[in-house]
């Protein structure tokens, strides 16, 4: 047995992958360098740079995500220390978490819902893309990480995001948005780092089964709320098809939608950084030295 690895995620990630890609992706259960998202709300791309490089952190400017910075020779804290952190002018944030909402695209005047917001980066990642201008309605049942969701949109300068401290599975069918995000929760199977132990929660096949069920459940409410010709994103940070694709196949042919293809070359993803799907055009990025894995899918109802 490969150490520090639940050995039903091995299990299932040699079913489904091979014994080959297995050892691949279980090699990419690492540390992984330092990466931030310049806010676009309170300064920009060239302004962290320049407080980066002022403070002598090295720093590698993403072309396929020019927010996107990678800092191969810091751990957090050092970004933590630095002023324009305090003052909300980059996040950090990692390459894959960024995805979802380069997907979703959200623009100026659309109402879009994030279903499983906090502790906000991807939230106000799109507030960000839209420069204020998309009203974002934010939900997150639990008081305490809403507590540090209301901290970092304040922080961050994301003033048009409404908080509903509530599960969003509880949202009345007479909402409708023009787009949504859906990172839904999920086992976390793609972000192990083995320098770290074992997860602290075992991975079972109990577990497994209870998380599909809730992310079929809200998958199938989010496209209740979305408006008819609109799109949303469903996403996690798990490589395992019982989170993803089986998700969609359950859930969509019985809401009238359908998957639309994401261009992997757009979130700078080359085909040996994928793991194979069962869906044409959704995207499981393969965990790396320098990326988590995630999935991605982009759906028009």
């Amino acid at each position: 047995m490969m150490p520090q690895v639940p050995p039903l995620l091995l299990e299932k990630l040699s079913a489904q992958y091979g014994t080959a890609l297995t050892e691949e992706i279980v090699a990419g259960f690492v540390c992984r360098p330092v990466t931030l998202r310049a806010n676009a709300l309170r300064s920009d791309a060239a302004g962290v740079q320049a407080a980066l490089e002022t403070a002598g952190i090295a720093c590698e400017q993403q072309a396929w995500y020019p927010d996107a910075f990678i800092l191969p020779d810091v751990r957090e804290a050092a970004v933590q220390a630095l002023p324009e952190y305090e003052a909300g002018h980059m996040y950090l944030q990692s390459l894959s978490s960024m995805m979802p909402a380069l997907v979703l695209a959200p623009k100026k005047g659309e109402s879009v819902l994030d279903m499983a917001a906090a502790p906000g980066g991807k939230t106000t990642q799109m507030a960000a893309l839209s420069g204020n201008g998309a009203l974002i309605t934010a939900c997150e049942k639990n008081n305490v990480r809403a507590d540090r969701l209301e901290f970092n949109l304040k922080r961050q300068g994301a003033t048009r995001v409404s908080v509903m401290r509530t599960d969003a599975r509880q949202l009345s069918d007479l909402f409708r948005f023009d787009k949504i995000l859906l990172d839904a929760p999920c086992t976390g199977s793609g972000t192990i780092i083995i320098e770290e132990g074992e997860p602290e929660r075992r991975m079972t096949a109990d577990w497994v089964a209870k998380t599909a069920k809730t992310q079929k459940a809200m998958l199938k409410k989010a496209l209740t709320l979305l408006s008819k010709g609109r799109t949303m994103v469903y996403s996690t940070c798990s490589i395992l098809r019982d989170e993803n694709e089986d998700v969609l196949k359950a859930v969509l042919p019985g809401m009238n939608a359908r998957v639309l293809p994401i261009d992997p070359a757009m979130l700078g993803l080359t085909a040996e950084q994928l793991l194979p799907v069962s869906i044409p055009g959704v995207v499981c990025v393969k965990p790396t030295a320098l990326h988590e894995g995630f999935f991605v899918a982009l759906l028009m109802k």
